[in-house]
């Protein structure tokens, strides 16, 4: 029997925010979704659930003409960083969800630690 690639990135989302609930109940978690066009990050308090702030790359704060390279990431991450630090939020738990820490994801991250963002 073999396994969908759906079903297998599943299985990595879960392991991964497995991992991530016992530390996000202190801090709130930055969650990533990559599309093929676009990125779109969440600030979310699991303990309320709900989010408190988000950022990507279709806001009309974003500055990028596309939304689907390692620049727009960054500047998405730039973007989150700003609008979280504004709401008195400088420490996050980092969820990359089923992704690997790599290309865009990694960009996004490193911009947002650069933005004042602790994780």
């Amino acid at each position: 029997m073999s396994i969908s690639a759906s079903q297998l990135a599943e299985r990595r989302r879960k392991r991964t925010r497995a991992r991530l609930l016992k530390v996000s109940k202190l801090r709130p978690r930055l969650s990533v979704y990559r599309s093929s066009r676009h990125i779109y990050v969440q600030v979310i308090d699991d303990t309320a659930g709900c989010t408190l702030t988000q950022a990507s790359s279709k806001d009309k704060a974003f500055k990028g003409s596309t939304g689907s390279n390692v620049e727009a990431a960054s500047e998405v991450g730039k973007l989150v960083a700003e609008r979280a630090t504004a709401i008195g939020i400088k420490s996050v738990v980092f969820d990359r969800g089923s992704y690997i820490f790599h290309g865009r994801v990694k960009a996004l991250a490193e911009s947002a630690r650069e933005g004042g963002l602790n994780f």
